[in-house]
């Protein structure tokens, strides 16, 4: 995600990085051309295969504009919905961090080696969260290398993992199996253990939403009529307009193109927001967030700093 709180108002016109030029240059150039070639035809030879009017592109234009303002919505839509489900993660994590730690309790009277235990369970489950964390931000990447989860959880768990089809569920699973352990042995209270079996269905609710977001695309019927209309469109226009604006008619129409191009390939680039692209969710910066936070409060003494964007953009 692009992050520039000092850009100018001229700097963020001018500018190419994350923008959808680089993307749709040669459509635009493409249309740009074609106009060229009718606007020569016409002007010096008296060619005009196709001698049509404004008219008809006034009123189909209409129609892309809403149509591109309704899909770009609907993809908009995908990328604040991820959003809130990732807000919703990092609240989660951190009402779980503090439910461990004030509902997990050794019991009166227990020794010193068995309130280590509960300690170092509290440590262990806090772990375990930050790896979830991590886990489902390289899962909804489709990452495979899992090795960066190493410091939270142990190696036998980490080589398991990699038999498991979905690895972010598999850890809820086993968090899920170490609080009925805890309760078995008195350290949670019948009624704390639903408050912390909540917090675990929280998680998976949200894991649920976002595979839901990654597996479910725009359907295509959209993006290819989409396409196909906005093509027609831009690569027919200067038939109608070469008779009412003559020699400016390229420029006119490279004009549009890009604006229509613009707005179809603003649709295609927020519709999956889990990736690493410049206008996709900073996922890493989101998870080393979660990571601190948990780690300050389990009393973690060599904790990471925060990830800080690098040249404007937060991954």
């Amino acid at each position: 995600m692009i992050v520039n709180p000092k850009a100018t108002w001229w700097s963020v016109v001018f500018t190419l990085r994350g923008s959808t030029l680089p993307r749709i240059w040669p459509r635009v150039a493409l249309a740009a051309l074609v106009a060229v070639l009718v606007t020569f035809s016409e002007r010096l030879f008296g060619l005009h295969p196709l001698p049509l009017t404004t008219t008809p592109f006034s009123l189909i234009g209409v129609a892309l504009g809403i149509f591109l303002g309704f899909r770009n919505n609907a993809s908009y839509d995908r990328f604040w919905e991820a959003r809130k489900l990732w807000g919703a993660l990092v609240n989660t994590s951190r009402s779980f961090t503090r439910q461990v730690q004030t509902l997990i309790l050794a019991p009166e009277g227990a020794d010193a080696a068995e309130r280590a235990e509960v300690e170092a369970l509290h440590r262990a489950l806090v772990h375990r969260q930050i790896a979830y964390v991590h886990g489902l931000r390289l899962h909804l990447r489709r990452a495979t290398d899992w090795r960066d989860l190493s410091d939270f959880i142990d190696a036998q768990e980490l080589a398991d993992l990699e038999g498991e089809s979905n690895r972010p569920a598999a850890l809820t699973h086993r968090t899920g199996a170490l609080l009925t352990q805890a309760w078995r042995r008195g350290w949670v209270h019948p009624m704390h253990l639903p408050v912390l079996e909540g917090s675990l269905t929280a998680l998976t609710d949200i894991q649920g939403g976002c595979e839901r977001i990654l597996a479910t695309p725009v359907p295509f019927v959209y993006n290819v009529l989409m396409h196909r209309i906005v093509a027609g469109y831009c690569l027919f226009l200067p038939f109608g307009l070469v008779d009412t604006i003559g020699w400016v008619t390229p420029l006119a129409v490279a004009f549009i193109a890009f604006a229509f191009y613009g707005l179809d390939s603003i649709g295609e680039e927020i519709e999956e927001p889990f990736g690493t692209d410049w206008n996709d969710l900073p996922l890493s910066q989101l998870s080393r967030m979660i990571e601190v936070n948990l780690r300050q409060r389990a009393g973690d003494a060599d904790i990471p700093p925060l990830k800080q964007p690098v040249n404007g953009v937060l991954t």
